[in-house]
Parts: C-alpha cells; sequence; structure tokens
C-alpha cells in the first residue's frame, strides 16, 4: 500500500475567480457614488444658491445611479430596472434640455429620503 499524501487544508470562503469580480464591484460602488455625489452636489447649491443649471448634473447624477446600482443590487430585475429608469430620467432631461425649480428639488428630496433610508436601516447578518 502507498503511504498517504497529507491532504491540502481547504481554504474557506474563497474562490477560484471571485477577486476580480469583487474588484469590479468595489470599482462601480466608488464610481457610481462619486457622481452621484458630484451630480448632487451642483444640484444642491444651485437650489441653495438661487442660480440656474442646464441638464449635465442630472445626467452625472442618473449616471451615477446606474454605474452604482449596477455594482450594489443583487436582485437582476431590481438592478435592471433602475438602471433603465435612472438612464430614461437622464434621456428625458437631455431632450428637454430645461431644468425646473421643482425638477431639483425631487432629486433633492428622493436622494435625502434614499440616504437616511440606508443610515438607519440596519443590514441583515447572515445566519
Amino acid at each position: 500500500m502507498p503511504p498517504e499524501l497529507p491532504h491540502e487544508p481547504a481554504r474557506p470562503g474563497r474562490d477560484d475567480d471571485s477577486g476580480g469580480d469583487n474588484n469590479m464591484r468595489v470599482a462601480g460602488m466608488i464610481v457610481g457614488t462619486a457622481l452621484i455625489f458630484i451630480g448632487f452636489l451642483d444640484i444642491f447649491l444651485s437650489i441653495s444658491g438661487g442660480f440656474e443649471i442646464d441638464f449635465i448634473p442630472f445626467l452625472i447624477y442618473f449616471g451615477g445611479v446606474a454605474v452604482w446600482s449596477n455594482a450594489v443590487i443583487e436582485n437582476t430585475t431590481l438592478r435592471y430596472s433602475i438602471i433603465a429608469g435612472a438612464l430614461i430620467l437622464a434621456a428625458v432631461f437631455f431632450h428637454c434640455g430645461e431644468v425646473l425649480f421643482w425638477h431639483k428639488q425631487v432629486v433633492f428630496w428622493g436622494t435625502v429620503v434614499v440616504v437616511m433610508y440606508f443610515m438607519f436601516n440596519e443590514p441583515k447578518k447572515p445566519t
């Protein structure tokens, strides 16, 4: 009988190619959050300063929403619905070319509600 070779211990929680996919998700989260912040900051400053803006901050904002949701949301139906909604809204603002005061208010308060949800919603811990 041949002698038994020692078995290599299993590495828990590590897949073969999970590192590259995880890096792309983190990069998507960072880029999406940065784009959302840049677009939101321009919209917020135009509300508080009282000056008018064109559609470019809305394109940046909704593009960031699309990138962020692609990286973060696991449910494919919800992910692609949010991406489609964000891109449609960006296309509508691009087509109209005009931003009214209530457009800026809706984006501002919608962002405040979403941020408050994520601040106070405690994620479920896996058992």
